[in-house]
């Protein structure tokens, strides 16, 4: 156990061995030092070389403990502050369920009184049953451009809706490798990582008439899955995060059917009638994969700032913002406070479980959309020769009415 201020006064008896730290620890550095000695493999370490589980200061000083390492740290307390969580509800729901006999009430009104107590144990146990859903995971904790998609591909296929439904998945599909692919090179341009697929994107918009496709998304993530282009970035960077998208084979089989389906519908071979069923399901198959190796993004919140004030004597901004998670884009308004005076007001950021803020501009922007008056999200893109906005959620496009030197210094121009 660890025992600190507010557990004095105590006393080590019998076999307890009290271990003190030579140098001060911090609370992130002994809680990962913690749960290396209360792991197996310590466990059967220590059988193993000793055979026996009763140790010795002097066995335990030939143990090498890990290295502070930052990422690991807040991983174990975001797991550690869950458990705890879930213990506290486990035990309320325990003691409400003991104490019905000792209410001083009928029968009757002691299951009012159980029912109306145990109300929120009941609603969080639902709540948290429904994240074991991959479906429901997708619809509330994606980024809202692919929340949003997904959610017409469920309407769609729930209506039986067969045609829709099949163009619905080829679209979310693409969505999310657009999403992804986007903000995989505007984290790549600001840790100022080279890649040639963003120069192929921007061969797209300054010289050829249509824009980037499911081509060109897909070269940058497997760009960035080279381990060389992140060999430099520290070990909880999100990049590490997107290169492992299509990594696998499993994921690279599955983009490469959904890309042959996406250009033979584009070339007049959609499947028919009898057939369309069946190409259905095995799309919605192929897009839930890349969806579960995409789960990541989940971690990775689309945020759009809306008001920005320096405090230049505390050194940090307050932060105002819309967290742009799940299938609909009308969300509260939150406030952060940030150790940087950078931050762009209206602008897209995606921000690490570390909450550091990566800005999105110009690879992914944000406005009303001029055709349905939709809060959307867009990327440059090229309709017969000409450059414009698209959007992400529903494909609606007009002409590009940012500042193209932003394009230009970002290499998409």
């Amino acid at each position: 156990m660890h025992v600190e201020e507010a557990d004095l006064p105590a006393a080590a008896v019998g076999s307890i061995l009290v271990l003190r730290p030579v140098d001060a620890l911090s609370p992130e550095y002994a809680r990962l030092i913690l749960a290396f000695l209360r792991s197996a493999s310590v466990s059967r370490l220590a059988r193993g070389l000793y055979g026996r589980m009763r140790l010795s200061p002097k066995d335990l000083s030939a143990l090498e403990l890990p290295k502070a390492d930052q990422a690991l740290s807040a991983a174990l307390y975001e797991l550690d502050t869950a458990g705890q969580r879930m213990s506290s509800w486990s035990a309320e729901a325990t003691t409400l369920a003991a104490s019905v006999f000792d209410m001083d009430v009928s029968l009757e009104d002691a299951r009012r009184s159980i029912i109306e107590a145990g109300q929120i144990t009941r609603l969080r146990a639902e709540a948290a049953s429904q994240l074991d859903d991959p479906d429901y995971i997708v619809r509330t904790r994606f980024p809202y451009p692919i929340a949003l998609r997904w959610r017409e591909v469920e309407a769609r296929m729930s209506a039986d809706d067969l045609g829709p439904a099949y163009e619905a998945v080829l679209e979310a599909a693409e969505a999310l490798l657009a999403y992804s692919a986007l903000i995989a090179g505007a984290l790549a341009h600001e840790a100022s990582i080279e890649l040639s697929s963003v120069g192929a994107l921007q061969r797209k918009l300054s010289s050829a008439r249509g824009g980037p496709g499911l081509g060109e998304w897909t070269a940058v993530l497997q760009e960035i899955a080279g381990a060389r282009k992140r060999r430099e970035l520290r070990r909880d960077h999100p990049l590490h995060d997107l290169g492992a998208l299509l990594r696998s084979d499993e994921a690279q089989q599955a983009r490469g059917r959904i890309a042959d389906r996406r250009n033979d519908k584009a070339h007049g071979r959609a499947p028919d009638v009898v057939n369309l069923r069946t190409a259905l399901e095995q799309t919605y198959l192929d897009l839930s994969r890349l969806l579960s190796c995409a789960r990541f993004l989940a971690d990775l919140p689309l945020i759009h700032v809306t008001s920005v004030m320096w405090d230049a004597f505390q050194g940090e901004a307050t932060i105002r913002h819309r967290r742009l998670m799940g299938d609909h884009p009308v969300v509260p308004t939150s406030t952060m406070q940030y150790p940087s005076s950078t931050v762009e007001t209206g602008s897209l950021y995606v921000a690490d479980r570390n909450h550091r803020l990566y800005v999105l501009r110009p690879f992914l922007t944000c406005e009303v959309c001029e055709t349905c008056h939709a809060w959307s999200t867009f990327h440059a893109d090229k309709e017969k020769g000409n450059l414009v906005q698209k959007s992400l959620e529903h494909g609606h496009h007009y002409p590009y009415r940012a500042d193209t030197r932003v394009l230009q210094q970002a290499g998409l121009l």
